[in-house]
């Protein structure tokens, strides 16, 4: 049986990025389909559901891609919603790639230190991956704010992180440097995911900032969110604090997205959304 992917996009052309990583992370066959709704999942994944028997349904599974991330959600309950009994494949939600850029760069937060107790900002953080990203922090027992130029905008999605992942975070309002010198204060990290090209965080706010120890940045188009670090940075050390660039956020984004792939062929019953891809990501960077 060969291992075969069923890539599931909304946009018009499916992500050759998304198909090429799968063909690196062991799938043998990449099925693309685009412009895909929820309403066309169904008859799409009885194809794979019904096509072999429920011992080899492991070899078969589904990709969740495309750039908008609320029909991806939308396509990911149609599919689940078309399962029965034993007849099942596994299946990835990782539109826009917000499940393994957010769980990266948590991940790298936390390989610096315990947050549970502490102050984390998630800076622009109402997009997909930033709420993703909070979401995750929280569980771990950070104090996180939500912030955008917007304080109904950010406290719109600190009540929908509460509803889907069952956690309290606090919105801010940072449509400043004055602003975002407030909210920072106390903070024991920061996590920047602003629009591309976009500095939200200057280093005469953070170089010598006194309980800031962790940055990151998933911006990777200059100017940077967080102004005097490098995309490639991992961990680089300056002023005390530790600094994450985009790029090296996004080399262990690649590790887990390669895993995750990888581990949809190990069983026929996996849904890996934000939750199962970090427990995922924090065993891949043990």
């Amino acid at each position: 049986m060969k291992r075969i992917l069923i890539q599931l996009d909304s946009d018009q052309y499916p992500s050759v990025f998304d198909a090429v990583t799968a063909y690196d992370s062991g799938a043998e066959v990449v099925m693309q389909y685009g412009g895909v709704t929820p309403e066309a999942v169904r008859d799409l994944v009885y194809g794979a559901m019904f096509t072999r028997g429920p011992a080899d349904l492991h070899d078969s599974a589904v990709f969740i891609g495309g750039n908008d991330v609320g029909v991806g959600e939308a396509v990911l309950q149609a599919a689940q919603g078309a399962f029965f009994g034993p007849l099942r494949v596994s299946v990835m939600l990782d539109a826009n790639g917000c499940n393994t850029t957010a769980t990266a760069a948590v991940v790298s937060v936390l390989s610096e230190g315990d947050v549970a107790g502490k102050k984390v900002v998630v800076l622009a953080g109402t997009g997909p991956v930033g709420q993703r990203a909070g979401a995750l922090l929280a569980g771990e027992g950070a104090q996180v704010v939500i912030t955008s130029r917007s304080l109904e905008r950010a406290r719109q999605a600190a009540d929908a992180l509460g509803e889907r992942f069952g956690v309290e975070v606090a919105a801010g309002e940072a449509a400043n440097e004055a602003q975002t010198r407030e909210l920072l204060e106390g903070a024991y990290a920061v996590l920047t995911c602003g629009a591309a090209g976009v500095t939200l965080v200057p280093e005469a706010v953070w170089k010598d900032h006194e309980t800031l120890k962790v940055l990151a940045d998933v911006n990777a188009v200059p100017p940077l969110g967080v102004e005097g670090i490098e995309v490639n940075w991992a961990g680089k050390e300056i002023s005390g604090k530790k600094l994450y660039g985009a790029i090296g956020i996004g080399d262990f984004k690649m590790v887990v997205h390669r895993g995750c792939i990888a581990r949809l062929f190990e069983a026929n019953d996996l849904v890996l959304d934000a939750e199962e891809i970090f427990r995922l990501a924090k065993e891949l960077k043990q």
